[in-house]
């Protein structure tokens, strides 16, 4: 039997959402063990002076516990 959490984070990109979700999950990778899924809650665009300048994605991360 298998017991998992979900832990919330949140990465950013100047490239695209895509690449946010990449840069989050491969982060995640570093600190958590099995980690198994990642679904994107939220999407933001960051503004500055009218101009799109960056992704932000909040994604929560399932993980398999020991």
């Amino acid at each position: 039997m298998s017991v998992a959490r979900v832990t919330e984070i949140i990465s950013d990109s100047e490239k695209s959402f895509e690449d946010a979700v990449v840069k989050g999950v491969k982060r995640a990778n570093k600190t958590l063990d099995n980690v198994k899924s990642a679904w994107v809650k939220d999407q933001q665009a960051v503004i500055e002076d009218g101009e799109v300048v960056g992704f932000r994605v909040v994604m929560k991360i399932t993980f398999i516990l020991k």
